[in-house]
Order: C-alpha cells, then sequence, then structure tokens
C-alpha cells in the first residue's frame, strides 16, 4: 500500500521520493513471514533458523524464557561500533526481553521505543502498560506524543546529534502493526474513505510516511544524502484481513510463505554513488542488508 508500488487511495510522498532517487527492487523478500525472526535476520545477517529463531515469542509474561537473539550473534549496531558509528535505535524491538538482550546491551548507544511486538499508539492508553512501557534507554517513560511521530521525533534529534560523525540509525516502526490506531491529524486526511478499518490503516501508513520525510528531510538539511546510505524495509506481507491491507498481486498475507508473505517493498538511496529512479527486478533478501552496509562502511564481516 504505497504510491510507488501503485496505490491509488493512500498517498505517500516521502516514500515515493525515496523510490524516485532511490533503487526500488521489485523482488525483494524478507527471510522470514512474521515480525520477530524477519528482524533476527536482519539484525545479524544470517538465516535465522540457523540460530533457532523461527517464531514470534509472543507478550513476555508468555514468552519462553530462552527467547532473544542469542548473545553469540552480533547484530550490525555491535559490528558498526568499532568502526567508530555512533549507533541509535527507535522503536520497536522484538528481540529479547532480559536485560541482556535489549538494544543497549546489542550495540545501541541510545533507544527509545518497546520490547514487545506491539504497543499502542495513543498517550495514555500505551498497550501492556507497566508490562511493555515505552522505555528510553532502560527506564520507562511517560510519551505523551502519538507514537509514530515520537519516533520521527527521535530519529530526527539522534541525526542533529550525530551529524558531525558517522552514525547508525534503526528505525523499525511498529507502523501500520495492530492495533489500528490514528489521530484526528491524520484521520481528517482520509474522510472519502467509509471503512473505517481501511481509514484508519490509511491514517498510519499516512503518518509513517510523515515521519520518513522528516527523516529524510534532516540528511538533505545538513548536506548528509551523499554520505548516507538509506534502507526502506518491509518486514513482512500485510495481514490483509485484519487491516486491510493489500499484497495484490501477490497470494497470501502476513504469517504465510506465500509470496504475499514474505516478499515486500525494498528501496536503497545513496545518492550521488547509486542511480536514482532505477528499477531493479533481480531477487534480493534483508540479509543483504548487513553486508551492503559494512562494505559501505569499509569494515569487514
Amino acid at each position: 500500500d504505497v504510491g510507488f508500488n501503485g496505490c491509488k487511495d493512500i498517498p505517500t510522498p516521502n516514500l515515493d521520493r525515496l523510490a524516485q532517487s532511490g533503487v526500488r527492487f521489485t523482488d525483494f523478500h524478507a527471510s522470514g513471514a512474521v515480525c520477530s525472526p524477519t528482524r533476527a535476520g536482519l539484525m545479524t545477517g544470517r538465516y535465522q533458523q540457523r540460530f533457532g529463531f523461527e517464531t514470534n515469542p509472543g507478550p513476555e509474561a508468555d514468552a519462553d524464557e530462552k527467547f532473544g537473539l542469542p548473545r553469540g550473534e552480533p547484530t550490525i549496531a555491535e559490528r558498526l561500533k568499532p568502526g567508530g558509528y555512533a549507533t541509535g535505535m527507535f522503536g520497536k524491538w522484538h528481540l529479547g526481553y532480559k536485560p541482556e538482550l535489549q538494544p543497549t546491551a546489542r550495540g545501541f548507544d541510545e533507544f527509545f521505543g518497546f520490547l514487545g511486538g506491539a504497543n499502542s499508539y495513543l498517550p495514555g492508553s500505551r498497550r501492556g502498560g507497566s508490562r511493555n512501557p515505552i522505555l528510553r534507554g532502560t527506564q520507562p517513560v511517560a510519551e505523551k506524543e502519538y507514537l509514530t511521530d515520537a519516533f520521527g521525533r527521535e530519529a530526527v534529534a539522534f541525526i542533529e546529534k550525530h551529524r558531525d560523525r558517522p552514525f547508525f540509525l534503526y528505525l523499525p516502526f511498529n507502523a501500520v502493526h495492530a492495533p489500528l490506531e490514528a489521530i484526528d491529524k491524520y484521520l481528517r486526511r482520509f474522510d472519502a474513505i467509509k471503512d473505517p478499518t481501511r481509514r484508519t490503516f490509511a491514517a498510519m501508513l499516512s503518518a509513517m510516511d510523515d515521519s520518513i520525510g522528516r527523516v529524510l528531510d534532516a540528511l538533505r538539511k545538513h548536506g548528509l544524502e551523499e554520505q548516507t546510505l538509506v534502507f526502506f524495509i518491509s518486514d513482512n506481507g500485510g495481514p490483509t484481513s485484519q487491516t486491510t491491507s493489500s499484497n495484490l498481486p501477490l497470494r497470501g498475507s502476513k504469517g504465510q510463505l506465500l509470496e504475499g508473505g514474505i516478499r515486500v517493498p525494498f528501496i536503497i538511496q545513496w545518492k550521488g554513488r547509486l542511480p536514482a529512479g532505477k528499477v531493479d527486478d533481480r531477487p534480493v533478501i534483508q540479509l543483504d542488508v548487513l553486508a551492503t552496509a559494512m562494505a559501505a562502511a569499509g569494515l569487514a564481516v
């Protein structure tokens, strides 16, 4: 459901301009059909099955006590830090609850987000409350902004803070994951959509697009576009029946290994290095991101 893939009822101008200034891949696959295993593959550059990470864990209270990204599997943040990179993550972790498995113990200097698989977007009704709080570092905070906006705000602040040194920014929005929640600012853009579920989904996607635009604008403001390799990825296909998301023309949806569950949008931008507006039909997988980023940084894997 993005403009560059032909979506008509939900404008995504910032993602569209990212596609216009970078390379859009049409045959890109995630290594899993659900959230957590796909993130394990992204963070390590390895097939997650190789280290036994094949399922979502459920909420912390129900998760297996062994759940988490194994300490013996270094993350991309842990690999980049020795190269002098500042590392920050803002959003959904979903890779471990124990203190030694949380982002600040896995290579991230800064973390603002939550550890579980989902959270409320609305102030005052965070899903799970004290069981799944919004954290700054390891400390719970009372976030008063719409959560997608808050993650965009924190990402821009990270760029502002580290604009004069190498940095790695990981921005895993929980949008457009359930629960479907939006604020009037975004809902008003879609008064023409009569299906209330589709309207809320559209508002959530529009909010994410806005925040991505703010991040891209921050790079441009500081003259960093030619120094910054940008990836846009979805972790899996949409759960169509719950959210009205469309995986067409592919068959299947999130949770399935049909193409609709694992073949997702992917864009790379590196101005001055990669061609603008190119469409690439070669098969690619999100496991390639770590090796690509390490090569760009001049660091060995």
